[in-house]
């Protein structure tokens, strides 16, 4: 049989192929079934078929493939049976069987079979040539396009399945081993299509079932998209193709296929297969649909029948007609929709311009006519505008952005926006809407804002400094101002603290801060923050205190929250300290009272933050949940303090350990986040690299694209540098971490925090080079890589100390990493130094000390310490199989075998009784006393007992300080198999 070969990729479909697969498996043991699979064309019908015959194939079964094709009402007869038959006759194995049946024969040779009997008896004949190939090898036969197939392959196929090589004999003995696959478009099957009532026949039958493949979830798409381009894909160009191509398979092909091309259209050759049906229709039909189309993806009935002014019962007949074509689909409350957006995308771009302009403004005026309605604005907007009605599609387009404010939406809210000042300058003064705040300046200015909540800073910049331009020096001092801070504010969450700082300073000095006023309370608010960012530490004090005491004088609540979450953190020991998180919720109070949900989801950013730092990871989810419920319910989803606390939650999960609950986080944030970052991705990459796919490495040098984004740049800098490390590159693992930290070095050339991360991975492939070279005898180039270590640490440890205040919990482990490392660069492994790199990272992080384990049971090794190093790289082990770290996993079995730990006797087991070491164990997996109690059906406090005796005897001054001295004495080894 001929090999299949697809090039597509085959992306989701599981539980599809899973049915598949079993039928498979059923027909192999004698079980006929057959699947009538349906989908709309592109869904991937075809690509699924490929995969399960390729399966059937490589579990020995026999495939054959018969194709219907579109010849129009005069089809050849039996022409997917004959192709079927060809390829049977080329198979040596079947020319005794095939020689059996001459009445086959016949038909493949093009002989008559009118008769009524020549036809039974070629049925019979088929009937029995499968059945007895099915007795030399399990048989799948797959037909394809049933909607084309002419009337006697349709009779053929009707006689198959139910008189013959389906049917059961009365004693209800196996049938035969084989499966039929049929496949049809269901969106041709209009209503008189020929192959409706054999498809409602056929599915009646016991041993016939209906599968039927729906579009692809938007997450697929987006993987099948990736996986058709080499190279990277920008974030929002997949968003775009994903969310175009609705689920279809070929239309996300056409669409990649055409990117690049700068035309946002549907692609040519695209555009041609969608109206294939649509011209089919009659005149009026057509003319309904064209009317459609620029109604937009759905119509009510009332409106269409207004717009095309046709009698009732030929605009039903019309709709009637595009129905039973699959164009359109009915819908709830009398509405019709297109059965596809891209093909109404096609209809709408086959209209005549002034034919399109017309209808919009029919439109326009019918939707007006209803009554103004605040939920109808953006529709009238979106027709006055392509009727060329600029000025009432500016009052339009201004209504619907204050629809969308009240509502929560300032993406949409950002649209109506912008489109409104597009529409301004072409429209005359006298036309414009007047009003409190409907100037061209404080348009931009709310734009700004609308900008920012949805997530598009560098959009918030761009509008804000065209405000900027606007106002100029003008006398309204105030508005200058608020465009100033408002420029600061925008400035520095894109990172350009330099310039942030130097517009809040104007800003400031524009107004008196006497008599106090709200615009200085709130630009000084806005310059504490700039300045604390470019390291103007008492600045940011002396304004904050001065501009709180205003605040409480006009008893402005959420700007005294403001000022108050900065002085949090900036004042005392910060927001890491039980006084400063105290703060903080009082904050958060005051911003709650106020109804300013953006103040309040900075404070609880910081409150969780301040958990995080101080070591605290689970305090920091309950902060993190709070905040994403608030701007959930603010729809500041995309803002960017909740942006930041997706971020976090994914770190925290990940440093948890609970890596699947990660992964799946992320995959979340993507469907509701397209166009994120690194905000949505960033841990979920750490994790795929983790488990050995390096296609994330791709996925990371994607967020480079574009302008900057410092949580992008942040992200892809650990991941490339990790990626290259664990690949073992030291020369790129070098270059990824210089190039992260240069990228998120701010305009004062402050280095990021992160340096002390980057340094550490960048020091572990740097310490395997230098130690590979020594082992080889190479003292100059070992000497060389241990120049570039004492660099790389020289870095780390100026960070890890940052303006005298040192880094939390999490810093000082990377840095004790980061020293570790560098010993084992410079002078070889180090066992005291990889057991301070263990003990540093117990906050709550678990794949970071496993990681250190492992070095720790190589240096142990290499010290002879082996019962030590069974226990360390046993421990590590542990870890990295239950997170499925797939490469570390290898390197530290490779250890075990290498090393034979898995023979080394625990060390000092003597030291405690068989129940200590009982307890020891429970220790070990975080049980308390009662749960240690349960366990071993001791009271709780008798289990305290034995706590307190192991603690005595191995002179740990707490249980994890315990658990960690037994791991490094070999008391405990965790419960796993090493499998060579």
């Amino acid at each position: 049989m001929p090999q299949i070969s697809v090039s597509t990729p085959l992306v989701g479909r599981e539980d599809e192929l899973t049915l598949l697969s079993d039928v498979l498996e059923r027909a192999r043991g004698g079980d006929a079934r057959a699947v009538l699979v349906a989908g709309d064309a592109g869904v991937g019908k075809t690509r699924v078929l490929h995969e399960v015959a390729g399966r059937a194939a490589r579990a020995g079964m026999t495939v054959v493939t018969g194709h219907c094709v579109d010849l129009g009402d005069v089809g050849l007869p039996y022409l997917p049976f004959t192709e079927v038959l060809g390829a049977v006759a080329q198979d040596e194995r079947f020319a005794p069987v095939l020689g059996a049946y001459p009445v086959v024969e016949r038909l493949m040779g093009g002989g008559s079979t009118d008769e009524a009997g020549d036809r039974l008896r070629l049925f019979e004949g088929i009937a029995g040539l499968l059945a007895d190939l099915a007795d030399i090898a399990p048989l799948l036969l797959v037909l394809e396009d049933l909607h084309w197939a002419d009337q006697s392959s349709r009779d053929l196929l009707r006689f198959l399945l139910s008189r013959g090589i389906l049917q059961r004999s009365a004693g209800g003995a196996p049938t035969h081993r084989l499966a039929v696959l049929a496949s049809y478009r269901a969106d041709d099957l209009h209503r008189r299509h020929p192959l409706r009532p054999l498809l409602a026949e056929l599915v009646r039958l016991p041993a016939v079932e209906r599968l039927e493949l729906r579009p692809m979830p938007d997450a697929e798409v987006a993987r099948l998209v990736r996986a058709l381009r080499d190279g990277p894909l920008s974030d929002t160009t997949v968003r775009r193709i994903v969310e175009r191509a609705e689920g279809n398979a070929f239309y996300a092909e056409e669409l990649l296929a055409a990117t690049g091309s700068g035309d946002g259209g549907v692609p040519s050759g695209l555009a041609d297969v969608l109206l294939i049906r649509f011209e089919q229709l009659s005149d009026t039909a057509q003319q309904v649909l064209r009317t459609a189309a620029v109604a937009g993806r759905r119509v009510e009935h009332d409106l269409l029948r207004d717009a095309v002014g046709l009698p009732d019962e030929e605009l039903e007949g019309a709709l009637r007609e595009a129905i039973g074509r699959q164009l359109l689909v009915p819908g709830e409350g009398d509405t019709y929709a297109f059965r596809h957006a891209l093909a109404r995308e096609a209809v709408y771009a086959d209209l005549l311009p002034g034919e399109r302009a017309r209808l919009h403004g029919a439109f326009a005026r019918l939707i007006e006519g209803r009554g103004p309605r605040a939920e109808s604005a953006a529709e009238r907007a979106h027709h006055y505008r392509e009727s060329h009605d600029l000025a009432s599609a500016l009052a339009a387009s201004l209504e619907a952005a204050d629809h969308a404010q009240r509502v929560g939406a300032p993406a949409e809210e950002l649209r109506h926006l912008e489109t409104a000042l597009d529409l301004w300058s072409a429209v005359e003064p006298s036309a414009r809407p007047t009003g409190e705040g409907v100037d061209r300046v404080r348009l931009m200015l709310r734009a700004s804002a609308a900008a920012a909540h949805t997530g598009e800073l560098h959009r918030a910049v761009s509008l804000t400094r065209a405000a900027l331009a606007g106002a100029g020096h003008e006398a309204d001092s105030e508005l200058a101002a608020r465009v100033r801070y408002t420029l600061a504010g925008n400035l520095m969450s894109v990172d350009n603290l330099t310039a942030a700082f130097a517009y809040s300073s104007e800003a400031l000095a524009m107004i008196p801060a006497e008599p106090p006023s709200r615009t200085w309370v709130w630009a000084a608010a806005t310059h504490v923050l700039a300045a604390r960012h470019v390291g103007e530490n008492e600045t940011a004090r002396r304004v904050a205190r001065q501009a709180l005491s205003r605040a409480e004088e006009l008893d402005v609540a959420d700007a005294q929250a403001d000022l108050l979450i900065s002085l949090a953190v900036i004042e005392g020991d910060g927001r890491r300290s039980v006084e400063g998180r105290e703060r903080l919720r009082r904050a958060r109070d005051l911003a709650r009272s106020s109804g300013n949900a953006p103040v309040e989801m900075r404070a609880l950013f910081n409150l969780a933050v301040g958990t995080y730092e101080s070591g605290h990871l689970e305090e920091c989810l309950p902060w993190i949940t709070e905040g994403l419920d608030r701007a959930r319910r603010a729809g500041l989803l995309s803002s960017p303090y909740p942006m930041e606390m997706r971020y976090l939650q994914l770190l925290v999960l990940y440093t948890l350990g609970r890596w699947d609950d990660c992964v799946r986080a992320a995959a979340s944030d993507a469907e509701v986040l397209p166009a994120a970052g690194g905000y949505r991705v960033g841990p979920a990459l750490y994790v795929a690299l983790a488990r050995g796919d390096f296609r994330a490495a791709d996925r990371a040098r994607s967020l480079l694209e574009g302008p900057f984004d410092w949580m992008a740049a942040l992200v892809a800098g650990i991941a490339l540098t990790e990626a290259a490390a664990l690949q073992g590159d030291a020369e790129a693992a070098v270059e990824r971490m210089r190039s992260a930290v240069t990228l998120l070095t701010d305009d004062a050339g402050t280095r990021p925090h992160v340096t002390v991360r980057l340094a550490a991975l960048a020091l572990s492939a740097v310490a395997d080079r230098a130690a590979d070279l020594r082992l080889k005898g190479d003292r100059e180039g070992a000497r060389r890589w241990a120049g570039t270590a004492s660099e790389l640490v020289e870095s780390a440890r100026a960070l890890a100390v940052h303006g005298g205040v040192p880094q939390g919990p999490e810093g000082q482990a990377w840095l004790a990493r980061a020293e570790a490392e560098w010993k084992r660069a410079v002078s070889g492994p180090d066992p005291e130094a990889w057991a301070k790199a263990v003990a540093s990272f117990d906050f709550g992080d678990v794949y970071e000390p496993a990681r250190c384990r492992l070095r720790y049971a190589e240096a142990l090794l290499a010290a002879d310490r082996r019962a030590e190093a069974a226990a360390e790289a046993l421990a590590a082990r542990e870890v990295f199989a239950r997170l499925g770290a797939k490469v570390l996993l290898e390197r530290v079995d490779e250890l075990i075998r290498r090393g034979r730990l898995a023979e080394a006797p625990a060390a000092g087991a003597s030291l405690l009784t068989a129940r200590e070491q009982d307890v020891l164990r429970l220790l070990a997996r975080g049980r308390s006393n009662r749960q240690i109690g349960d366990e071993l059906f001791i009271t709780g406090k008798t289990a305290s007992v034995h706590v307190s005796n192991i603690l005595a005897k191995l002179g740990a001054a707490s249980r994890t300080e315990a658990v960690a001295v037994a791991y490094r004495q070999g008391l405990i080894v965790p419960e796993t198999t090493v499998r060579d």
